[in-house]
């Protein structure tokens, strides 16, 4: 979920979901900020905006926070593999350059797009790669959230899957045709089903 500020999102999580969300760090080459929420063994919310107190980088930041505006949205979603390079190859073109991205004893390899947006009106996703056996699903507590749907809309939905196959194979994720790009997350909580657009 991108947001103008980190406090804004993270309120606006906490208040549809009823969570409370997890610190997460900053990521100094991007100049963002985290918060995080567990959503089971193999899956995680992460609410990310601009560091006011970070130098701008020299490019343009991923999720294009460098233009984002408005409320607080699910503008993106993240695909964990086991070889990025591979997987960039076999994706839609635009879907970014290797970029190796540490903190503390994280490490992570992501692939960047050069003008800060994803194929698809940001409907493809970001692919990354962890490195060891270190990320934030071992580390984040667990509340009894999880994410039950992903919903990606998107005019030209048609294309992005035949460009982008492997996507028809990613559980509990539907890339369906919309009249706008939009995504919306279905997520069980303890106080039942809640839902992130």
């Amino acid at each position: 979920m991108v947001c103008r500020t980190l406090e804004e999102g993270a309120s606006f999580v906490e208040a549809v979901l009823g969570a409370e969300l997890s610190p997460g760090g900053q990521h100094p080459d991007m100049g963002t900020h985290n918060r995080l929420l567990s959503l089971g063994p193999d899956a995680y919310l992460e609410v990310i905006a601009v560091d006011p107190a970070a130098p701008k980088p020299r490019h343009r930041r991923w999720f294009n926070l460098d233009a984002y505006s408005g409320p607080p949205r699910v503008m993106n979603w993240i695909c964990r593999t086991d070889d990025l390079d591979e997987a960039l190859d076999a994706a839609p073109a635009g879907s970014g350059r290797p970029m190796t991205i540490s903190r503390g004893d994280m490490s992570w390899r992501m692939g960047v797009p050069e003008f800060g947006r994803l194929p698809f009106d940001d409907a493809a996703p970001a692919l990354m790669q962890w490195s060891g056996t270190t990320h934030p699903n071992r580390r984040l507590p667990d509340h009894g959230f999880r994410l039950t749907r992903l919903d990606v809309f998107h005019p030209d939905a048609a294309t992005l899957l035949v460009a982008f196959p492997a996507l028809e194979t990613v559980d509990l994720v539907s890339v369906r045709k919309g009249p706008e790009k939009r995504l919306i997350a279905s997520i069980s909580t303890p106080e039942g089903k809640r839902v992130l657009a």
